[in-house]
């Protein structure tokens, strides 16, 4: 048990203030709005910080996969979100006030709807590319769900409670909206199509919304035609500014595309085309997607990911400028127009100089409820889990997998988070207590993607094992293999996973916290759908009775890499 009082972070906690008092100016309309004042603590990554603390910072600013970036300042402070698909919660929240340093403060999405539908597990579906904009008081979230339509949430305060998900405009294939409130008091919806299920891709259309921007008025118009130019255009962000109409929309790929603008004086067209940022001679392959921010004091800023495979899509920071009221994002260093990414650049002038902060990452469960970084791969019963706050540990009730299952793909009661960094460790004080009258209950370490590997207990007749298992291409259904390292004696163990260069795993575990023992050959590790590979925890069964075993995690800890035995 750790010590009473512990830190419930991987590094220093720092509370900050901020308070909300100002205007948002690139949707081309001025608000400004008072927020009462927030504290939000922070926490301090062991593995991957991006201020360099000399006034520069290295990309990406955030090395997880918070994919689909979009971003909003008010004031002082920005808010950005990312797409999260079938994770729950769902639809994460950052702050920063430096566009550098960030916090995950909140999810806008407690439950996904239908509520029904994604009670199992539906890689690769759910929250898609979502757009924040703050407007008349308000911050409005416009997120799609590529099999329902477009939906709308709305609150006060972005770390506080959201509004239930109104449908906009509903239909099969509508991705990635995006809203614009005109200076004249007209609202309008940007959004690409998912070739997957509206049968058309590559294409940008623009819907005119009522003033309440919660329902479409028309069928929309057709704005920009990507085929011959920008396959897969998609992604479209749209602003205002000095009479243009601007959207942003990434094209060619997620792994290998380019970032372009689009440009009119009119609102339906015709919009002139530039490339504003490719790959160039970088290493960062496929810069786009994302979200353009400013500063109080002037200056333009860009975020944007990078698909790194299994890592995810992780965020990135770019410099941006104008030049003849065209964006030019990163470094231009021939001076065609067309930028390239940064690997270190200065930080934003934001006026002052604000603490380093980096994602949570490490959890000690001492607090009423898991950490923010922490999704189940569903929307969660209430039976799955319970925060021992007064022993500081997680209760993971074994839960039995869907008859439907073929491996843990399937299963929906699987706590994970993101990978933090390119190398670090993962280590996880475990005790689990077996229902006698069941055999086969699991509670343990996994690395979750379209092929897993993971260490776990096991009870049978015989006691408690510990073992290995990897599940080979688990998207298409195959099953997995087991291997049992040792016969338990005992209850409490420590699992561990080591991640390397190139997404390289290795599980092992300790009985005393001191020396590690390797369990099977290394496992590379793989993305999911649309998303990275994600690490966590489970507690299972293959059958149901009256009742149930569990596992209680005493932390979870994320650590730069160290030897096995140390």
């Amino acid at each position: 048990m750790k010590k009473p009082g512990s830190l419930s972070i991987s590094g220093s906690q720092i509370l900050f203030s901020i308070s909300l008092f100002g205007v948002f100016i690139n949707t081309g309309v001025a608000q400004q709005r008072t927020v009462q004042e927030k504290v939000f603590p922070t926490t301090i990554s062991k593995v991957w910080v991006a201020d360099l603390g000399n006034g520069k910072y290295k990309n990406p600013v955030i090395n997880a996969d918070y994919s689909d970036p979009d971003a909003v300042r008010v004031g002082d402070n920005y808010y950005m979100i990312s797409s999260s698909f079938d994770g729950v919660p769902g639809l994460p929240i950052l702050h920063s006030k430096d566009l550098v340093n960030w916090t995950l403060i909140s999810h806008a999405l407690t439950r996904q709807p239908p509520f029904e539908h994604f009670s199992r597990t539906q890689h690769g579906n759910g929250v898609w590319a979502p757009a924040i904009r703050y407007h008349d008081g308000e911050y409005y979230i416009y997120y799609p769900d590529p099999d329902f339509g477009i939906y709308l949430i709305k609150a006060a305060d972005p770390a506080g409670k959201w509004s239930e998900p109104v449908l906009v405009c509903p239909g099969k294939g509508l991705i990635d909206p995006c809203p614009l409130w005109d200076t004249d008091g007209r609202v309008y919806l940007a959004h690409a199509f998912a070739g997957s299920r509206a049968g058309i891709k590559s294409i940008i259309t623009i819907k005119e919304l009522n003033k309440a921007g919660n329902k479409v008025l028309d069928q929309g118009v057709i704005v920009y035609d990507g085929h011959e130019t920008d396959p897969t255009l998609e992604g479209p962000k749209f602003y205002k500014r000095n009479g243009y109409y601007y959207l942003f929309a990434p094209a060619g790929g997620v792994a290998t595309g380019w970032q372009i603008v689009l440009r009119s004086k009119n609102l339906y067209g015709p919009y002139d085309r530039k490339i504003v940022m490719d790959q160039g001679k970088t290493a960062t392959n496929g810069p786009h997607q994302g979200a353009w921010v400013d500063t109080k004091t002037g200056e333009d800023w860009f975020l944007h990911f990078q698909d790194k495979f299994a890592y995810g899509r992780v965020v990135h920071l770019e410099p941006m400028k104008w030049v003849n009221d065209w964006p030019v994002i990163g470094t231009d260093t021939d001076g065609d127009g067309t930028g390239e990414p940064v690997t270190v650049y200065k930080k934003p002038d934001v006026g002052k100089v604000y603490p380093i902060a980096s994602p949570a990452e490490s959890d000690e469960f001492n607090s009423i409820r898991p950490g923010l970084q922490w999704q189940w791969q569903a929307n969660p019963e209430g039976t799955w889990s319970f925060m021992n706050a007064a022993a500081g540990t997680l209760r993971l009730y074994t839960m039995k997998v869907p008859d439907s299952a073929r491996n843990y793909w399937d299963v929906p009661n699987i706590l994970l988070q993101k990978t933090p960094a390119d190398e670090f460790m993962a280590t996880t004080k475990m005790k689990f207590s077996s229902n006698p009258k069941l055999e086969n209950e699991k509670a343990g370490l996994i690395m979750m993607g379209q092929s897993y590997a993971g260490i776990a207990f096991k009870s049978s007749n015989n006691g408690l094992s510990l073992i290995y298992m990897v599940c080979k291409n688990a998207i298409k259904g195959k099953p997995e293999t087991e291997k049992e390292l040792i016969t338990l004696k005992q209850k409490e163990v420590y699992f561990r996973l080591k991640v390397q260069k190139g997404a390289v795993c290795q599980f092992s575990y300790s009985l005393d916290g001191k020396s590690y023992t390797d369990a099977g050959a290394a496992f590379q590790a793989e993305a999911g759908l649309w998303i990275g590979a994600k690490m966590g925890l489970f507690a299972t069964r293959t059958s149901q009775i009256n009742d149930s075993g569990y596992a209680d995690v005493d932390w979870f800890r994320i650590e730069p890499l160290v030897q096995n035995g140390l």
